[in-house]
């Protein structure tokens, strides 16, 4: 069965060969003779993720369909279950780790500064079914007496290309884990980068972990973190020490970092910690307007989350290891199609943030129903009718400057500050922002 079922034109780069490959390095055999092969079952957890809000059966249909001697002998959902509990998520991992990287060609707007491939750290939650298992394992959200509430929830900490959305690396793990332990785990994958974080990351063993990787970093923090100047430099920055456990005074195993701190439009005073320490080649209003690269990285989010997953949906599993299965592999199909994008825009000479990741999830779906992209000459064409397809929606402009509002969609309280009735402004051009420096006095 695993020799004749393909996943469309993802099997483009999730080929049979790589995946006997991680197989073996897993040591995953088929030992039961008739039991679902592990080779068939990587391609089947996949489509769960591709197909997401489809059941089991539904799925199967879909990968098997157009093998007409397969699809009258789709076995029953219980048989799907036992053989990824075989599977287990390891495959998935090391899949995932095989195919991750950075995809963005030199020169790509938005890709690099100054040499440095620009990336971004940060995570989201996954909502998991509510029972024992999955909540001793993840963890969750509580109320005020200390009682569960809501879901359970899986982490997922990654390192994103920001001119791509491609996921260079990626953790798993629980709600209580937090986001800075997996962070920092993912260091020696940025090596040569220019990494940004948000405010919740800063930290000494995660900045000398960066730095110590040979990447660079560009972090927004609180007022409280590096507060007191150790030497003011001409631009209006200034050079403070960030210290272990957020100790104000000086401390011997802190990190020497360059503040800078501006406004947008005349907002709320934004600090930015870096590593460039040198005003000269890393001039302070280029990194200020550089940091907004980092919303890139929830630009990817929201297309695992929303268009791959569905609005609000609960991941399927039960059991703690198929929920790790099932968390690695939406990463690999969300990394597959972005390749996807990448070859459709350097092949047809199209610009990656114009074409609809929505199009290309579409259409990916529908390659996996007709199972018509099997041969590398049928995937080639498959991607040349997409190209002219997108073609037709674009125009010949240049992409406009549009903003959203930040708007909280699941609050953890029901007594909120925000008022349930806060209207929500639809996406709407805007102008240019302007960044104005807030400089300070040279001593």
């Amino acid at each position: 069965m695993s020799e004749r079922v393909r996943l469309g034109v993802v099997t483009q780069w999730v080929t049979p060969e790589l995946v006997g490959e991680v197989l073996a390095e897993c040591r995953k055999r088929d030992r039961r003779p008739g039991a679902l092969p592990a080779g068939f079952m990587v391609y089947f957890t996949l489509a769960l993720a591709l197909f997401h809000q489809d059941s089991y059966d539904d799925v199967a249909e879909h990968v098997v369909g157009g093998i007409p001697e397969l699809s009258a002998s789709i076995p029953h959902k219980a048989s799907f279950t036992r053989a990824r509990e075989r599977l287990g998520p390891e495959v998935l991992e090391r899949l995932f780790h095989r195919l991750a990287g950075p995809l963005a060609p030199a020169g790509l707007a938005g890709s690099f500064y100054r040499g440095m491939r620009l990336a971004a750290v940060d995570g989201f939650l996954l909502d998991v079914p509510d029972n024992e298992a999955n909540r001793r394992a993840f963890g969750g959200p509580k109320d005020s007496s200390g009682k569960p509430g809501g879901f359970p929830q899986a982490r997922v900490v990654t390192l994103t290309e920001t001119g791509t959305h491609a996921c260079i690396d990626a953790r798993v793990g629980g709600y209580n884990s937090g986001e800075r332990d997996p962070a920092t785990a993912m260091a020696s994958s940025a090596a040569g980068m220019l990494v940004l974080m948000d405010r919740g990351f800063p930290g000494v063993e995660l900045w000398k972990a960066y730095t110590g990787a040979g990447a660079h970093l560009l972090l927004r923090a609180r007022s409280c973190v590096a507060r007191r100047p150790v030497r003011h430099l001409p631009d209006g920055t200034y050079l403070a020490r960030m210290n272990l456990a957020g100790q104000k005074g000086a401390h011997p195993g802190g990190v020497l970092v360059r503040v800078i701190e501006y406004r947008v439009d005349g907002g709320e005073t934004i600090r930015l910690l870096t590593d460039l320490l040198d005003q000269d080649a890393y001039p302070a209003q280029e990194l200020a307007a550089l940091y907004h690269e980092r919303w890139e990285a929830e630009s990817a989010y929201r297309q695992i989350k929303t268009f791959q997953r569905g609005r609000q949906e609960v991941l399927r599993s039960a059991d703690p290891e198929l929920v790790r299965q099932e968390v690695w592999a939406p990463l690999i199909v969300h990394h597959c199609l972005n390749r996807i994008i990448m070859r459709l825009a350097d092949g047809h000479g199209i610009d990656p943030d114009r074409i609809s990741f929505v199009k290309i999830l579409k259409h990916t779906r529908r390659s996996v129903v007709r199972q018509r992209t099997d041969t590398p000459t049928n995937i080639r064409k498959f991607l040349t009718s997409l190209a002219a397809k997108v073609r037709r929606k674009l125009d010949n402009g240049v992409r406009r400057l549009r903003e959203a509002d930040r708007f909280l969609k699941r609050p953890n309280s029901l007594y909120s500050y925000r008022p349930k009735d806060q209207p929500r402004a639809p996406a709407r051009r805007v102008p240019a922002k302007n960044i104005t420096l807030h400089t300070t006095t040279v001593q």
